[in-house]
């Protein structure tokens, strides 16, 4: 086994620590390891990455339901038509992106390329939400959960298609809108969250199975249980740690992840 492997395999952990603590991050980490340590083509590193984190937030949204951090309600009223679009996404509108989109010069601006720069974006943006204080996100008191079916509807849809392109999970655009539109205490947010993330994610990875990749399930299912590992590090470590505090430090991580895939794609 290669050194860059074994590097690769130790992040892993860390992808799931990500996901128990603040119940996103880890797609954010897992498409980058997996294309730049691991050597895994970006289109193929997205589905990974699906299953990764798909099959990690299930085992951590379980454990939160035993623990009755969970809204149910939510998850389908989320779940639903993020689960729709993630699946069309992955199985329709992926295959059918040009292999090569534009060229300049001797410069050809690749899917994988496109895929990787979006990836960037999304990372910066999520960044953003993460490191922005959150007044509510410290809040444990249960108030009653109002639902904005139509703002609930629209966030889900658009979160499945960028699940689909990226690989993202989507947790960083979830939690807030859970605790901001939804009134929910945060810890349950982050219980609802992994398994919206999960079902989607998972749904999503399926999608892919009806193409013609080549998928190595050795590889894969070693980072995932790695992956799963770092998930139940992260559930412990959480009733320890503040949680807006290390969102905020993550955030900063992730900006600056995002600024060099960026860079290193568009101009390296």
């Amino acid at each position: 086994m290669e050194i860059s492997q074994l590097i690769g395999y130790a992040l892993a952990v860390l992808v799931g620590t990500s996901l128990g603590l603040i119940g996103s991050g880890g797609s954010i980490l897992t498409v980058p390891i997996l294309v730049y340590i691991m050597a895994v083509e970006p289109v193929l590193a997205t589905a990974y990455s699906l299953f990764v984190v798909g099959t990690t937030s299930l085992i951590g949204g379980i454990q939160n339901a035993i623990q009755k951090k969970v809204d149910y309600m939510t998850v389908l009223i989320f779940g639903i038509p993020s689960i729709i679009s993630v699946y069309l996404t992955r199985a329709f509108l992926v295959p059918i992106i040009p292999d090569v989109l534009f060229s300049i010069g001797g410069f050809h601006f690749t899917k994988s390329i496109a895929l990787m720069v979006l990836f960037a974006i999304v990372m910066i943006l999520a960044s953003i939400s993460m490191i922005r204080p959150c007044p509510k996100c410290n809040n444990t008191d249960s108030e009653k959960i109002v639902y904005n079916y139509p703002i609930i509807l629209l966030e889900g849809t658009v979160i499945g298609v960028l699940t689909g392109l990226v690989g993202a999970g989507g947790g960083f655009l979830i939690i807030p809108a859970l605790v901001l539109l939804a009134k929910m205490p945060m810890k349950l947010a982050v219980g609802t969250s992994l398994l919206i993330i999960a079902a989607k994610s998972l749904l999503g990875f399926i999608g892919d199975l009806q193409g013609d990749e080549v998928i190595d399930w050795l590889m894969l299912s070693t980072f995932t249980s790695l992956s799963v590992v770092g998930i139940f590090i992260g559930i412990f470590l959480s009733k320890k740690i503040e949680g807006s505090r290390l969102k905020m430090g993550f955030g900063w991580f992730v900006l600056l992840m995002g600024i060099y895939v960026l860079i290193k794609e568009l101009f390296f």
